[in-house]
């Protein structure tokens, strides 16, 4: 039995035949909020789950793409398995498809199959099966994706690993200063500049928004609640909808004039908001630390 058997670690090996739709995986993984890592050596695998797994751990939850860019260190992914599953509570995921279908692949992406100039796609296809076999052997859990579309695979992945609760989109939520310039990558943009400002209540200046009387005293005018309700119903009603087309990575800004105060309040207040609703939200304050400056 794992030593640590919390449930909210978790470690996911991806691995595979080359063409099978593993970097779909990874990148569903990672919209799930996983801790991902692309072509890990294999003898990394142990130092980086003890380092990132433990009680301790900066990540509760992370996902390893492990595949024949390897080599012949591949032989050791079953004996490292073996060893990291008993430690902590890891998955082997295996993706496969039809040796036609990953044919038609890399026919269709032109791309030469890993397994070396030396062989022909189908040889190579044939080659990479037989050394993988040992490992697909002992994978929890072995998809075919023959038959899968991107966005079959991407919901299997989801119905598979969504942690209870959680929704299938990650939310990044990011305070900034208009005077610093707009954020290129947001979908939604609020200016909060309406609200009364702390900056010139001399004992609140020297703090920012995640400071609790900053806090207080932007919430303790009306229009702040107010706008908060608001913004609160318009994300229920529009992430569901944003879900339901397939979005996976939904950005979302708050500014006010320097990115210190009143955008962060609102940023941090709305990701409480979300997450008590069961979305993975990320926070990021953009400015905080140029505004001080």
């Amino acid at each position: 039995m794992p030593r640590h058997t919390q449930q909210n670690r978790q470690l996911v090996i991806v691995t595979g035949l080359s063409g099978s739709g593993k970097g779909s995986v990874l990148r569903t993984f990672e919209d799930l909020g996983f801790y991902c890592v692309d072509n890990l050596p294999v003898s990394f695998i142990p130092s980086f789950a003890d380092q990132a797994m433990d009680d301790a751990g900066e990540f509760d939850r992370a996902a390893l793409l492990v595949d024949a860019r390897e080599g012949g260190q591949l032989k050791k992914l079953p004996e490292v398995y073996r060893k990291l599953r008993r430690e902590y509570p890891t998955t082997l995921v295996f993706v496969e498809a039809s040796d036609t279908a990953l044919a038609r692949r890399f026919s269709e992406t032109r791309r030469p199959h890993p397994m070396g100039a030396d062989f022909s796609v189908a040889e190579g296809i044939r080659l990479e099966r037989s050394r993988m076999a040992p490992i697909r052997e002992i994978s929890d859990v072995v998809i075919d994706t023959t038959k899968f579309t991107v966005h079959d695979l991407r919901n299997f992945i989801i119905d598979r690993f969504q942690k209870a609760g959680r929704r299938p989109l990650l939310v990044s939520l990011v305070s900034f200063g208009f005077r610093f310039g707009l954020p290129t990558d947001a979908d939604l943009v609020f200016d909060v500049r309406f609200l009364p400002n702390p900056h010139f209540v001399a004992k609140l200046r020297p703090y920012s928004g995640q400071n609790a009387r900053v806090a207080k005293y932007i919430r303790s005018f009306k229009q702040t609640g107010e706008f908060l309700r608001r913004i609160e119903g318009l994300l229920e009603y529009l992430i569901p909808h944003y879900i339901s087309e397939g979005k996976s990575y939904l950005t979302i800004a708050f500014g006010c004039t320097g990115g210190r105060h009143r955008s962060v309040m609102m940023a941090e207040a709305v990701a409480k908001a979300l997450t008590k609703k069961g979305y993975t939200v990320k926070l990021e304050h953009r400015d905080l630390e140029r505004s001080v400056a």
